[in-house]
């Protein structure tokens, strides 16, 4: 039997919040601003991803413990219908894969708590002290279109029959030439591009197996 594929974005998704902006927060209102405006303009569509990511890296330089913190919170912060929901897609026979610009080391604790065993994310870099040491530049969704690249990758990789992409962001969006479908996602951050575009726009994960049927 053909797998179907469905890729989950986890900023915004399935969670609450922005991994990158409670790191800024952590340095303060004026950095909080300045790292929340450019991850706006990336996931409204006007700037490329690869314009703010490492910029906001590198105003920030997150610890490891900062980033296990933030790990923390996106489990704290979870959409609260998303576990049952993805629990009943795996019975309705669907692979699930976090794809995200997000960091992986923080989105693993999530997908643990999820039962997603598989994230396609960024892996951060640290030095022995745990201070910054960059970030893998060869992980694609740190890229505009990084988000397709996976996708066309995981489609092959699992032979998936159908891929499906969830998401609030225009990198989500994006996935739609190289998924079958794209279905917005609206309970934390509702974009006109988003909801405009989509195959179909939800603003709970509870209608997903719905909007899959």
């Amino acid at each position: 039997m053909a797998t179907k594929l469905l890729l989950l974005d986890c900023d915004s998704t399935l969670s609450s919040i922005e991994g990158v902006d409670e790191l800024g927060r952590l340095r303060g209102p004026e950095t909080f601003k300045a790292v929340e405006d450019m991850t706006n303009a990336a996931m409204d569509g006007g700037t490329p991803m690869e314009a703010v990511f490492a910029k906001r890296l590198e105003i920030i330089r997150p610890t490891l413990a900062e980033l296990e913190a933030v790990g923390a919170k996106y489990v704290a912060t979870a959409e609260p219908t998303a576990k049952a929901a993805l629990a009943r897609l795996r019975a309705d026979g669907w692979t699930i894969v976090i794809v995200s610009g997000g960091f992986t080391q923080a989105i693993m604790p999530l997908a643990k708590f999820l039962g997603i065993e598989r994230v396609e994310a960024v892996v951060l870099r640290f030095n022995p002290d745990g201070s910054y040491a960059g970030f893998d530049e060869n992980c694609p969704t740190c890229r505009s279109k990084g988000k397709n690249a996976v996708a066309r990758r995981l489609r092959q990789e699992y032979g998936a029959s159908t891929v499906v992409m969830v998401g609030d962001g225009a990198s989500d969006l994006e996935v739609k030439g190289d998924a079958d479908r794209m279905i917005g996602f609206g309970r934390y951050a509702k974009r006109p591009k988003v909801v405009a575009g989509a195959d179909a726009f939800i603003t709970s994960l509870d209608r997903l197996p719905e909007a899959l049927a």
